[in-house]
């Protein structure tokens, strides 16, 4: 193989349409913008969602809901996802992330849940337990941490 052998991929690479270019080449004359009208002009043609000055759609829909910027953002843990730890292992929100179970932090940090059933004694470090995780976790003798 060398360098000047190499070639692309059949069909990877599709050259440019050459526009007006005579009858035999199937873009001439009109270059395949049909006779006259708004789409056969330079610059023509209209935005998306326009509907030919009738209201649009998106205008005739009524609005509903709202963003609200009060909103707290949890990492949301059942117990259920921390059975694939070992026994007596600490667990908190970087651990997870690296484990695969979260896929980001969240600005409030972890929220542990009580869906599902622990077996193994973990110590469990997160900003928020609900009740029945708490009393879950403690249970199998696991340590609840509060951030």
């Amino acid at each position: 193989m060398r360098l000047h052998t190499i070639t692309p991929a059949m069909n990877s690479k599709t050259s440019a349409k050459r526009l007006g270019r005579g009858i035999g080449s199937g873009l001439g004359k009109t270059s395949g913008k049909g006779h006259k009208g708004q789409w056969a002009r330079s610059g023509g043609g209209v935005r998306p969602g326009f509907e030919g000055g009738q209201m649009p759609l998106t205008r005739r829909l009524p609005k509903r809901g709202f963003t609200n910027i009060f909103k707290k953002q949890y990492n949301i843990v059942n117990l259920a996802d921390l059975e694939c730890f070992e026994a007596n292992a600490v667990v908190n929100e970087q651990v997870l992330l690296d484990a695969g179970i979260l896929t980001k932090a969240q600005p409030y940090g972890l929220k542990v849940l009580g869906g599902g059933e622990l077996t193994k004694a973990l110590t469990v470090q997160a900003n928020f337990f609900s009740e029945s995780a708490k009393t879950a976790i403690e249970k199998v003798g696991g340590k609840v941490e509060v951030l």
